[in-house]
């Protein structure tokens, strides 16, 4: 039996269009997660690339088939889009643009008025690449992210790499080869695509889930001026890395801060100036701890921070590198940054108490203001 695949198309249109309308009512529309938008988005290229197909043969296919090959590209570049968004991180902005019009360029300089295959080596490679690395995206997500996550990355990767040996049968015996047209050709890769995109966009629904519960749960643990974990978040989270031995031996340090005459700094320049001092001390911490360690503002201008496996001489010099990014900082006309000091407790496996820790940095604190302000005091009496 020959596949039809003019009609093949049609159904995969129509299909696609289902998804969508069904896929943003039951995803976007109740989550509003970047991922359902980037996947709504795919379908959207995915129907559009599609119907330009349908005008092979017709005196428009001199301009329908490297649109629809662009469209398609672009459908691809919007699933490594989707793929990229789970952890947060953009795709870069040449992809938008570069691959599609590559693609594009490639198949108006190959007689796209008699060549329904014009430009194909480089469709054929753009499809492979781009959901190659969807499917790379998907398997570097946290194992904890969600069950469907390895499925999902799985189906990625294998219609990568059947695009990629539909690249290679198409450079080696062309679109009229034999096995180009049984095992490559139009009708079996929409026919593949169709169960493909029926399977995984339902399941893309979890994943949409899962990000927009991450995001309540960021939005909850931050804090609103700064972006550091806020007092609650900071505890709890301090708290669990306490009470684990295997992170860092159990041992490290934990670092108070309290921005000096900050009261002057709201009087003289007014609240908006405040706010603009404890985002860039936020800034400064933010740019000088590890990602592994915990930052957050524990109370108008006071900050904490923890530091497994840190010594205490450790947190004295991530004090200092704080102070020397907050005093680089740029201050509005006339406005000084105003300097900070800073009380250091540190703990080891037997210590499991963060306000006990937080408590010893306190009156270390204390004490550093005491002794002039503008630097870091030990819990031990050090300074």
């Amino acid at each position: 039996m020959v596949l039809d695949t003019a009609t093949l198309r049609i159904a995969f249109g129509l299909m696609a269009l289902v998804l969508v309308v069904l896929f943003y009512f039951a995803a976007y529309r109740l989550t509003r997660s970047p991922y359902s938008a980037w996947w709504c988005g795919a379908l959207l290229f995915f129907l559009s690339g599609a119907g330009c197909y349908l005008l092979d043969g017709t005196a428009h296919q001199v301009w329908a088939n490297p649109v629809g090959n662009a469209l398609l590209v672009h459908g691809g570049v919007a699933v490594w889009a989707g793929a990229r968004s789970l952890r947060t991180v953009r795709p870069p902005k040449w992809a938008f643009t570069g691959v599609p019009l590559v693609t594009l360029v490639a198949s108006l300089l190959d007689h796209p008025a008699t060549n329904t295959w014009s430009g194909g080596p480089v469709f054929l490679a753009a499809m492979s690449l781009t959901i190659g690395l969807a499917s790379r995206e998907l398997w570097r997500l946290e194992p904890g992210y969600s069950r469907v996550r390895i499925p999902l990355a799985m189906a990625a990767g294998g219609l990568s790499v059947f695009y990629f040996f539909r690249w290679l049968a198409f450079l080696a015996e062309g679109p009229e080869g034999r096995i180009f047209v049984t095992i490559f050709g139009s009708a079996v890769t929409t026919l593949l695509t169709m169960v493909l995109l029926v399977v995984v966009s339902f399941s893309m629904a979890a994943l949409s889930t899962e990000q927009q519960t991450r995001a309540l749960r960021v939005v909850a643990s931050r804090d609103d001026l700064t972006g550091l974990l806020n007092r609650k978040a900071f505890l709890d989270l301090a708290g669990e890395q306490l009470a684990d031995r295997s992170i860092t031996g159990g041992s490290g340090a934990l670092i108070l801060a309290d921005l000096d005459h900050f009261k002057t700094v709201n009087d003289t320049y007014g609240h908006a100036a405040g706010d603009l001092a404890l985002q860039a001390f936020a800034d400064a911490c933010a740019a000088t701890v590890r990602s592994t360690d915990l930052t957050g503002r524990y109370g108008g201008e006071e900050f904490v921070i923890l530091v497994p496996g840190a010594s205490a001489e450790r947190a004295e010099t991530i004090a200092g590198e704080i102070s020397r990014r907050m005093a680089g900082a740029v201050a509005p006309a006339g406005m000084e940054m105003p300097t900070a000091s800073y009380g250091i407790s540190t703990y080891d496996g037997g210590t499991s108490d963060v306000e006990e820790l937080i408590a010893a940095a306190d009156a270390a604190l204390y004490r550093a203001k005491s002794l002039g302000r503008n630097r870091a005091a030990r819990s031990d009496g050090v300074h």
